[in-house]
């Protein structure tokens, strides 16, 4: 649906279109959530090192960032009667999904002396299948809608799903999974990993079926046919993009500690033996979901009439402030007094901090998936190149290869304080040093990432004004193609 406003011609999408597509994350985000535990399956069910497992992780991650490039050079070069993006969407669950059932069913019983070499090849499949899926949410974006004022929509709908969904996981592993089988056993990897692929399933179907109208030539860059380009255009994009620079610096830092942060070994931590209750971690998220929704209402909606940029900058001076307010929570009262059973002060006031700082913060690390469509944008104003899975992936390369020494900061750190052959668990006794590995990782960290984000945003040039210019000059350069091929 084209829609002309202020002597530009934008193509808009329907709400539900933008909703729709926004599961297309969700379902990735199933599998991710499903990997995060993967480092307890590997250690405490196939009988592999903490640390052997922490830094292969890392490596994992890193061989994800390689496969980002050389996937979204093969999208833009896509061009099919099913669209561009909707046959890497399918192929990316399909391999996701073959890979994580092999790895989950099969790892532990495959012989000894051939157990690594299995984890590595099903999760480099799987990385492979994540990586198409993925790269397709962010590539998208450019052909869904190219109006500045609807693209954080994408964000709102993506933080409410991202929100009912983290809130759902916590509660389905600490008080259904885990109990069910006694910690994360084989066969609760089991039944997680095929309950997760059929939940993703049904989320990457409604996903391409929103997708389909939109995923047309004309709904690309400057309306033509898929733009020859060569693997070294990378660094050309890169080297004069500047909003791709900042996005990337601000993104990838956030995504590092973030990570951090949320990885289910700091959850185990900090619920588990911080505040000695792990069921008590299901059931925060379930309660923080309206407060949290609410904010996100009011964020995107902001991010609408003010611009995606000072969105970002005001949500993450919020989430800065939110976070040092979660630590001295913690550090000046008695973590073990939280609890729904008695509630008391400490209960109320996390609560209250953790769901503002929560929905704050999903808004400063969802607003970054359009905004990517807005560089992908700058790059057709600047050029006349409309490359979306090369933009998209690009910013992939560098976020992965940044957030991927996640895993092994959490490894180093447990096994500094003493869990060199195992994961922290539920059970554990607490110490002084647990604490504060635990709030640094889930409160340092963030901290940091979103200083850096600050730092980039003064430097990062697609401000509201400045994307009405972009889409302006693109809305002519396209009637000038237009004139051209008639």
């Amino acid at each position: 649906m084209f829609t002309n406003t202020n002597q530009i011609t934008y193509n808009r999408a329907k709400t539900w279109q933008i909703a729709g597509f926004a599961l297309n994350n969700t379902a990735t985000n199933l599998f991710m959530m499903l990997m995060t535990y993967v480092s307890f399956y590997a250690t405490g069910v196939a009988g592999l090192s903490v640390i052997l497992i922490s830094s292969l992780l890392t490596s994992m991650r890193m061989f994800d960032a390689v496969t980002d490039p050389i996937i979204g050079f093969i999208i833009d070069k896509t061009s099919t009667k099913f669209g561009k993006f909707r046959p890497s969407i399918i192929l990316g669950y399909a391999i996701m999904s073959v890979s994580v059932l092999v790895l989950y069913n099969f790892t532990h019983v495959v012989p000894e002396n051939i157990r690594l070499i299995f984890f590595i090849v099903t999760y480099g499949l799987y990385i492979v299948g994540y990586t198409f899926q993925t790269a397709c949410t962010k590539a998208a974006q450019a052909c869904l809608t190219n109006d500045p004022s609807q693209r954080p929509l994408f964000t709102r709908f993506d933080s409410i799903f991202n929100l009912f969904l983290f809130a759902a996981i916590a509660q389905y592993t600490s008080s259904y999974l885990s109990p069910k089988y006694g910690g994360f056993t084989a066969e609760a990897m089991q039944e997680f990993s095929t309950t997760f692929v059929i939940l993703a399933g049904i989320g990457t179907l409604v996903a391409v079926i929103s997708i389909w109208s939109k995923d047309r030539e004309e709904y690309f860059g400057l309306g033509g046919k898929t733009v020859k380009t060569k693997f070294r255009d990378y660094l050309s994009v890169l080297k004069g993009n500047r909003a791709m620079q900042m996005l990337i610096v601000a993104a990838s830092t956030d995504k590092l500690a973030l990570q951090t942060a949320n990885n289910s070994v700091v959850m185990v931590m900090l619920y588990g033996i911080v505040m000695g209750n792990y069921a008590l971690y299901g059931k925060m998220s379930m309660i923080t979901m309206i407060p949290s929704f609410i904010i996100i209402l009011l964020g995107t909606r902001y991010a609408s009439k003010f611009g995606s940029k000072k969105a970002l900058v005001v949500s993450t001076w919020l989430s800065i402030i939110g976070y040092v307010a979660l630590f001295l929570v913690l550090f000046l009262g008695d973590p073990n007094q939280i609890s729904l059973e008695n509630f008391g002060i400490m209960t109320a006031l996390w609560i209250g901090t953790f769901s503002l700082a929560k929905g704050i913060s999903s808004i400063s690390s969802g607003i970054v998936i359009p905004m990517i469509a807005d560089c992908a944008d700058y790059e057709t104003y600047l050029t006349g190149r409309y490359v979306p899975g090369m933009m998209g992936t690009l910013f992939s390369f560098v976020d992965k290869m940044v957030s991927s020494f996640a895993t092994t900061i959490i490894g180093f750190a447990v096994a500094a304080i003493g869990f060199t052959t195992a994961m922290p668990q539920a059970t554990d006794a607490y110490t002084q040093e647990l604490f504060w590995v635990t709030t640094g990782l889930f409160m340092g960290l963030p901290i940091l990432g979103w200083i850096c984000s600050l730092i980039a945003m003064k430097f990062y040039p697609l401000d509201e004004r400045k994307m009405a210019e972009v889409q302006e000059k693109i809305s002519e350069m396209k009637k000038d193609t237009e004139k051209i091929d008639a």
